[in-house]
């Protein structure tokens, strides 16, 4: 496996700045050796550019209906990523987006599917389920999933939807979910578990389940990891903490089943923000969760 690091400071999906600063904060991690010591080839591409919101109307290109701000920058940028993305597979690398905020997601998930059959696993402390239509807040960060999905008005942007079917999206890790962000996903063919099935069950086994939708049928999976997936008392740095999420342990544990199916083609990691962190530990242990994801072992 050769893995090729695609930065993507973005910032403007969410109301709280400092993500954009989270593809530097898990570089500085160490993340080149991290990833070599695991014995795969790294490849640094650098950082995508991002418009800047200063200066920016954030309702300057508005949907059909409700709120999406900096709509026509995000599209911008998605485009970049998904292109990113696409050329990375074609070359026979396994592209690692670094975020930025989760809405570059929309970007990652549709280069991964251009051309190839994939599943995903969502790793997130949130739905990312809604629309424009149901958004109480106008943040895309809070979309991706409904926009890759082609719900509500995303199903008019061909920027946005990505060729993934829903059953073939797993989400784990859910706690924050607003009130019509719910009946979508329940009404929906996505596969999704909360905290509540972790707490019950184990993380092993609702991540195994989890893969195993996300695969059916399919032979390449995408990974996004939000760093809110975890408890803030692990990773205090994140764009939107919400507590009551995964261990430590848990979060390697979960990675390490990625690794062990063998298919993962793609993977970003987002919502790591150096200005709340502590020490840098939430991009440490970014790192660490990267390096379980692709194949890193205690013995």
């Amino acid at each position: 496996m050769n893995v090729r690091v695609i930065g993507a400071p973005m910032d403007l999906g969410s109301d709280r700045r400092g993500v954009d600063m989270g593809p530097s904060a898990i570089r500085y991690a160490g993340l080149a050796e991290a990833i070599r010591d695991v014995g795969i080839s790294y490849d640094d591409a650098g950082d995508l550019p991002v418009p800047h919101p200063e200066g920016r109307d954030p309702n300057a290109e508005r949907p059909e209906e409700g709120s999406a701000k900096y709509l026509k920058e995000t599209r911008w940028v998605c485009r970049r990523v998904e292109s990113a993305v696409a050329d990375a597979i074609d070359d026979g690398e396994t592209p690692l987006v670094l975020g930025g905020d989760h809405s570059i997601a929309i970007g990652s998930v549709g280069g991964a599917s251009r051309d190839r059959d994939v599943g995903v696993l969502w790793l997130d402390a949130h739905g990312d389920f809604n629309t424009p239509a149901t958004t109480p807040s106008g943040n895309v960060h809070g979309m991706p999933v409904a926009a890759i999905l082609g719900q509500g008005v995303f199903g008019e942007m061909n920027w946005a939807t990505a060729d993934v079917a829903a059953e073939n999206v797993a989400m784990v890790g859910l706690r924050s979910i607003d009130d019509e962000e719910r009946t979508a996903i329940t009404d929906s063919d996505v596969a999704a578990y909360t905290m509540s099935d972790v707490d019950t069950r184990g993380i092993v086994p609702v991540v195994e389940d989890a893969l195993e939708a996300a695969l059916d049928g399919v032979d390449a999976l995408h990974v996004s990891l939000d760093m809110d997936f975890l408890d803030p008392d692990e990773a205090p740095g994140v764009g939107t903490p919400v507590t009551g999420g995964v261990t430590y342990r848990e979060a390697h544990a979960a990675m390490e089943l990625v690794a062990e199916t063998d298919a993962l083609c793609s993977m970003e990691v987002v919502e790591v923000n150096p200005i709340l962190d502590s020490h840098n530990r939430t991009a440490d242990l970014a790192v660490e969760l990267i390096s379980s994801g692709l194949g890193d072992r205690i013995l």
